[in-house]
């Protein structure tokens, strides 16, 4: 077992969790994030984005697939806990999931969140 797939206490996930991922929780072994959408085709988006960023990094998290919304859980199976790795993947996810090119500087402007039709991710 390598240095990145050393299981973490309880303790420490708690603390890394507060500081680097406050929307993401531990329960049951697992660190969770609930992502809320406007539907059926924001949730499909939600699960092939972190889908690829998934299989990109080769750690495969477990997925709860609803109308609207989507549930990541994450653990190392091969460390029968969290790890490092768990962590970075869930990083990458929160920053592709959750980016709003609207709220920055630039060309882009992000989904228009005054129009049902248009509406994607329920952003904390």
């Amino acid at each position: 077992m390598t240095t990145r797939e050393t299981p973490m206490s309880d303790a420490a996930i708690e603390e890394r969790l507060a500081a680097e991922l406050p929307h993401w929780y531990l329960e049951n072994g697992w660190i969770r994030r609930k992502y809320r959408t406007e539907g059926w085709k924001s949730t499909l988006m939600v699960v092939n984005t972190v889908g690829h960023l998934a299989e990109a990094a080769w750690h495969h998290p477990d997925l709860t697939v609803s109308y609207a919304f989507v549930i990541v859980k994450l653990m190392t199976h091969s460390a029968k806990g969290i790890t490092d790795k768990d962590f970075a993947l869930a990083r990458q996810i929160e920053a592709v999931v959750g980016w709003q090119p609207g709220k920055e500087a630039g060309p882009l402007e992000g989904t228009p969140n005054d129009d049902a039709r248009f509406r994607y991710i329920k952003y904390d």
